[in-house]
């Protein structure tokens, strides 16, 4: 759980917006809430000098000073390469110069890093041609060699694969240190966006679980026209999927609402259960869609979303079989904040468009 850059500032974040964010962090509550990284993505990279040791650029005067600072909050610090020559906004990658890198950060720091893979498929296509097998082959071994350099500096850094879900990363990625790995496109501030990526999700649920998640990417609450039935939804929609949590809004805009959203504790406690089973779809009628996840103690997670356009009121069944529950379970709305009394298979669900309703049910 945390907070990225990329989502509101892209390449013009400052260190002076990265400090201001770990501020907000803490008093929105976001930190009390569990958020605790704060993570510079693309952007920060300056040039190398004749060692080869790279510098921050002018954004970034003093990326160990920041660090401290963060540190200072009770927060994490995160960062942001490619195992390519450049990064996606074509700043400085770590290619050939993995342990200088690695070491780098760790006497800075940092925390977490995000390893983006971005110009390394040119190095891929460019080594191997037409042989895909050994294309990639290259990519995991890229991934791999950051993963015994950062291993090799002696400090706990999370490590987050960013490879948009390609050649089934989900399969491999553990065997190369990942900590969570990006499973699909990059996310953007529309439902459509939102939906796509949720709903992508479906089967992978196998390959998550405590220390190695599936990642669908960042969060997008209070961004964009998203509204708030729209944020509710992409809320419970990544809290079914045990994904990881990391805002990527403008925290100086924080409202009310938005704020309420992100730090629900019900929801909170409903993404970090320590079960650390992801959630998985079981039922789809037209728009409408259910999914539920198994939790630590013996409770169930259940949201029925509409991903239509238009309002839905009518019974439905809840599947509860399906969902792991039954007939005459207690259960709880989880955005109402309050119980509903035992439950039956056949619900009457009203969801407006892109609303969701989720349940937490027990025995």
């Amino acid at each position: 759980m945390g907070w990225n850059s990329w989502n509101w500032f892209g390449r013009k974040v400052t260190d002076a917006d990265i400090r201001q964010a770990a501020d907000i962090i803490v008093s929105s509550g976001m930190r009390d809430a569990g958020y605790r990284f704060v993570n510079i993505d693309d952007a920060w990279e300056g040039k190398r000098d004749e060692q080869g040791v790279l510098h921050s650029n002018e954004k970034f005067p003093d990326i160990k000073a920041l660090a401290d600072y963060v540190h200072s909050k009770g927060l994490k610090l995160g960062i942001y390469s490619s195992p390519g020559p450049q990064t996606c906004a074509k700043f400085e990658g770590s290619f050939g110069h993995e342990q200088q890198d690695a070491d780098l950060y760790a006497s800075w720091g940092i925390d977490f890093l995000k390893y983006d893979l971005c110009t390394f498929r040119t190095v891929m296509t460019q080594s191997a041609l037409n042989d895909k097998r050994k294309q990639l082959q290259m990519m995991r071994e890229a991934y791999e060699k950051m993963h015994q350099a950062l291993l090799k500096t002696g400090r706990p850094i999370v490590y987050s694969l960013c490879e948009y879900g390609y050649d089934s990363v989900w399969q491999w990625a553990p065997e190369v240190g990942a900590h969570l790995w990006r499973t699909g496109d990059d996310i953007n501030a529309n439902f459509k966006s939102v939906a796509q990526i949720a709903r992508g999700q479906a089967g992978l649920a196998k390959y998550a679980g405590p220390g190695h998640w599936n990642d669908p990417d960042m969060l997008e609450v209070g961004n964009g026209d998203l509204t708030l039935d729209e944020n509710r939804s992409h809320m419970t929609l990544w809290a079914i999927l045990a994904a990881p949590l990391l805002a990527g809004n403008n925290l100086t805009q924080l409202t009310p609402e938005v704020t309420a959203i992100l730090t629900n504790r019900d929801v909170l406690a409903i993404d970090q259960d320590p079960l650390g089973r992801q959630g998985d779809r079981i039922f789809v009628e037209g728009p409408i869609e259910l999914w539920s996840r198994p939790l630590a103690n013996g409770d169930v997670a259940l949201a029925v979303v509409n991903f239509g356009q238009d309002s839905f009121l009518r019974g439905i069944s809840l599947h509860l079989k399906e969902a792991g529950a039954a007939a005459g379970w207690k259960a709880y709305d989880v955005w109402a904040g309050k119980s509903i009394g035992t439950i039956d298979d056949l619900h009457q669900v009203t969801l407006k468009r892109h609303e969701s309703l989720l349940l937490r049910l027990s025995r």
